[in-house]
């Protein structure tokens, strides 16, 4: 396959009049050099990115991860190719024991298979909340919350294969420990549903946290005498972000201003999606209560935001209407997080060698292209 004529956005740079030349699922050449195959593909008037990289998803389309089956994650992976989506980690919510065990099980079964199918990748599993602090809980459900005596890591179900990433609260009983535990065993370590003081955030932050989950949201803010747990991941070289971009989890000013301070090289969009998302406005049942949609703004009952009803391109284009540019953007939709998930000599950006998951936008930020591993997989230019 051959992508021609395209606006090929690299990791610094954006080369206009590309040719990227995929051979055998990878990218093979990326140059000026028009190669016409049976393949080829005219690009004129597209931006070729990287697939983007959603590590904080719940659902999509009425399916909840918590409660999908097989076909409910095939629904969500074919919803988010068809919106640039190339890999994601299919992401849970406290819960009981048992549905971790059926949901990893299901998830299992969908690595299994996905490779024959038209579907965004999922490269593993994120466990958001299970260690969290009670008094930060959003929408979470403080009944499912564990603490951390030594044995309840190795009581979450694992899967066969792919990335281990966990959000958790280190100032919770053994919090630091199970930092710790966490960098020993190879899972991602994300610090989130917190107010942790300073010294447990060094403290989790030299065990081996070096990740914030959806900054600003459900953590201490900035204050000028007491730095907060955003003031700390602010001024902390050594920390990563993720962050909502829906202009309703985080005001437009206060999104660039992070992001700016922080680089977007430290910093990866993710959708944090619930189970409506491309649903509309409307009443939902998630997570055993009533949530509601109104204007793209998510409510329980409770008066808290429940997620998300955006996808990763409606946070690109928002990224890019407040100023940053393709090749920043693209970072953070993309390399940043496989950067996060040690996934990065693989994918997330149009470099040879890499897997050819690529995403052609239009003028507008449309997706009329997507493709996985060298096979297009939507294709939206008629």
């Amino acid at each position: 396959m051959n992508l021609y004529n395209a606006s090929a956005v690299l990791p610094s740079s954006v080369a206009k009049d590309s040719s990227i030349v995929v051979s055998q699922g990878r990218i093979d050449s990326v140059g000026t050099e028009a190669l016409r195959t049976e393949a080829s593909i005219d690009c004129t008037g597209l931006i070729v990115v990287p697939g983007f990289i959603d590590v904080h998803i719940h659902g999509a389309l009425g399916v909840d991860v918590n409660a999908a089956d097989l076909d409910g994650l095939i629904k969500v992976a074919s919803f988010l190719g068809r919106n640039g989506v190339t890999a994601w980690m299919p992401t849970l919510v406290p819960d009981s024991d048992e549905c971790y065990e059926r949901t990893i099980s299901t998830i299992d079964r969908l690595m299994e298979i996905q490779e024959a199918e038209p579907i965004a990748q999922a490269v593993g599993v994120h466990y958001e909340g299970v260690f969290a602090n009670e008094k930060m809980c959003g929408a979470l459900r403080r009944q499912f919350f564990k603490k951390f005596t030594g044995g309840e890591l190795a009581g979450l179900p694992r899967l066969k294969r792919g990335v281990h990433m966990t959000t958790f609260a280190p100032e919770i009983d053994g919090g630091v420990e199970l930092a710790k535990e966490l960098t020993r065993q190879d899972w991602i370590a994300s610090i989130g549903h917190t107010k942790a003081g300073v010294e447990t955030l060094n403290n989790a932050f030299d065990a081996g946290a070096s990740h914030v989950t959806h900054f600003y949201n459900a953590m201490t803010g900035l204050h000028h005498r007491d730095v907060g747990v955003v003031g700390w991941a602010l001024t902390n070289p050594g920390i990563t972000f993720d962050i909502i971009a829906d202009g309703i989890h985080v005001d437009p000013r206060m999104l660039e201003f992070a992001c700016r301070i922080k680089g977007p090289s430290n910093v990866s969009l993710i959708s944090d999606a619930v189970a409506p998302t491309g649903l509309g406005d409307g009443e939902f049942e998630i997570w055993g209560e009533k949530v509601t949609v109104e204007k793209g703004r998510t409510q329980n009952e409770r008066g808290s935001i429940a997620g998300s009803v955006i996808t990763m391109l409606d946070a690109v284009k928002g990224m890019l209407s407040i100023g940053f540019t393709q090749p920043e953007v693209s970072g953070m939709a993309s390399l940043n997080p496989t950067k996060l998930l040690k996934i990065d000599t693989d994918r997330g950006s149009i470099e040879i060698g890499k897997r050819a998951d690529l995403v052609a936008l239009d003028s507008n930020g449309n997706v009329k292209l997507t493709i996985i591993g060298g096979r297009v997989v939507f294709d939206g230019r008629s």
